[in-house]
């Protein structure tokens, strides 16, 4: 592990748990830390990826309501 890393703890329900062990035992994790950092680094990209296409989303819809608004404004008042 690198100086940054912070150590945590986490409760989980045993049926997790027995799940993780699974994973370690049968999979290429050299432990339950390693799993675990593992399926948080995923999840935190997939959710970084969920979220920037959210805020995109956002944005597109916000730069429509612009148009929507700037055009009512222009022939709507003629």
């Amino acid at each position: 592990m690198d100086a940054d890393s912070e150590k945590i703890t986490l409760r989980l329900p045993a049926r997790y748990l027995k799940a993780l062990d699974f994973l370690v035992e049968v999979d290429d994790f050299p432990s339950r830390s390693e799993a675990v950092r593992a399926a948080i680094r995923d999840f935190v990209y997939s959710r970084v990826e969920l979220v920037t296409e959210k805020l995109k989303k956002i944005q597109e819809a916000e730069r429509a309501m612009e148009h929507a608004d700037a055009f009512k404004r222009e022939f709507m008042q003629k």
